[in-house]
């Protein structure tokens, strides 16, 4: 397929030819809607992305397989939405892995932090957090999403109980292993403290995941709420808290709204508030210099993550200086739009990045899993660096880049154990790789196809 005939038809309000007007020309978007649909499905059915790494292929097929996966690819999904949520779970994964260390101590594990001893090394967090992308990501797909199931007469409830079920299905998996391991780990006499360590670890990602239901769920309101208004309570929280000296729980106000900024960025970027790159350019620069200034001037910590035994943590809950980096974070991956489109062209980029779509939520969950699980392991052959000692010096920082690949074998271990998950059992059809209605009625109910 060319670049010319991948791209997406003119929008009826815009420009569309004289048949597209008018009932008989919505029958005929419909029908011809209904045969991509029926093509996908045919070609997903050659060309799911699990079977696209699970066969002992040559290069060469692999390659025929991922041009397969892209013709079957709608003309009109912008691929762009899915790169910046395949970054945004890769960031995070690749994120834990360097920062969470677990010390080997006598009988017990314990967690750590390089970046409790080696403070320099917080500009790792500036790339690696990137949850607001997500929340962007995630609140322009969501919008964009309950727009088009009103357009097809879908109930509220049916569209909710749709987008939930893909977040908590593959979480099932994770909590009954996790109460398996803990009640065999209590028998054999592990140590409370490494028993609480590593549920902790494991289970930590589902904070993410109800904070995420929940603004979903709240999506038909906040369609129309500008990202101002959650910034204002995050900054009068925080003013509060340091300022006049509130008392600390009142900062959980933050992990609703503080991920609420970038989720409703989402949704202006729905409506068609962003499409400008003086946009992107504006919350680049202006959340930068905000950020800077709140860490330079007003005492916030420069590490966008949590250090253990810090004083103040800029995640949980999120800071202001939390939320205007990920202002800054949201303006980048605006600009970042249109060169994203492009590298989408590629067969092979989009089919790597279509597969982290299609497992993001497993990849999510049992990456901490995968890391606990090395570590486990790697006891039996003694305390291994970057892997049981303490996170002070370059040594280990070394070490733990080493191990990385090893992560990554085990997570796709976790991958191929628990997949079927994500997906439901059974054949399904791909959610990355899909079939939208027309434009048309999609804006009418309130939304922009981009």
């Amino acid at each position: 397929m060319t670049d010319a005939t991948r791209r997406t038809p003119p929008s009826p309000a815009h420009g569309a030819p004289d048949r597209w007007r008018g009932a008989a020309g919505r029958r005929g978007l419909r029908r011809a809607a209904l045969r991509r649909r029926a093509a996908l499905r045919q070609g997903l059915r050659r060309t799911a992305p699990g079977q696209v790494l699970s066969r002992a292929a040559p290069v060469r097929g692999l390659h025929r397989a991922a041009v397969r996966l892209d013709s079957a690819t709608p003309v009109d999904r912008d691929r762009a939405v899915d790169a910046l949520r395949a970054l945004a779970i890769l960031g995070v994964v690749l994120g834990h892995w360097l920062v969470t260390a677990l010390v080997a101590d006598g009988n017990s594990l314990r967690a750590a932090s390089p970046l409790q001893d080696m403070p320099w090394l917080s500009p790792i967090s500036w790339v690696f957090q990137t949850l607001a992308v997500f929340f962007l990501a995630g609140g322009h797909v969501a919008t964009r999403g309950y727009a088009a199931a009103r357009s097809r007469g879908t109930s509220y409830g049916g569209w909710l109980s749709a987008r939930l079920s893909r977040l908590f299905r593959p979480v099932a998996a994770v909590l009954g292993l996790w109460t398996v391991a803990v009640a065999l780990l209590l028998l054999t006499g592990a140590e409370f403290v490494t028993v609480h360590t590593l549920v902790k670890l494991a289970l930590s990602p589902l904070w993410f995941l109800l904070v995420f239901a929940a603004l979903t769920a709240a999506t038909p309101l906040l369609i129309r709420l500008h990202p101002l208004w959650p910034l204002v309570v995050v900054l009068h929280v925080d003013l509060l808290r340091f300022g006049f000296g509130a008392p600390a729980w009142l900062g959980w106000i933050n992990l609703a709204a503080g991920w609420l900024v970038p989720y409703t960025l989402g949704a202006a970027w729905t409506r068609g508030e962003l499409d400008h790159r003086r946009a992107g350019r504006v919350l680049l620069a202006g959340g930068a210099a905000a950020t800077a200034g709140l860490v330079a001037w007003a005492g916030y910590p420069a590490s966008m993550v949590g250090v253990p035994g810090a004083g103040i943590s800029n995640l949980n809950p999120p800071t202001l200086a939390a939320v205007t980096f990920g202002l800054a974070q949201c303006g980048l991956a605006l600009l970042l739009r249109e060169p994203l489109r492009r590298a989408m062209r590629r067969p092979v980029a989009w089919a790597v990045v279509a597969l982290v779509n299609l497992s993001a939520m497993t990849i999510f969950l049992w990456h901490q899993t995968a890391l606990m699980a090395t570590t486990a392991t790697g006891l039996l052959l003694g305390r291994l660096p970057g892997l049981h000692t303490l996170p002070d010096g370059l040594g280990w920082v070394a070490a733990r880049l080493a191990w990385l690949p090893v992560f990554a074998l085990v997570l796709a271990g976790c991958w191929a154990a628990f997949r079927s998950f994500e997906r439901g059992g059974g054949r399904r059809r791909s959610r990355v790789v899909r079939t939208h209605r027309p434009r048309r009625r999609t804006r009418a109910a309130g939304a922009r196809h981009v």
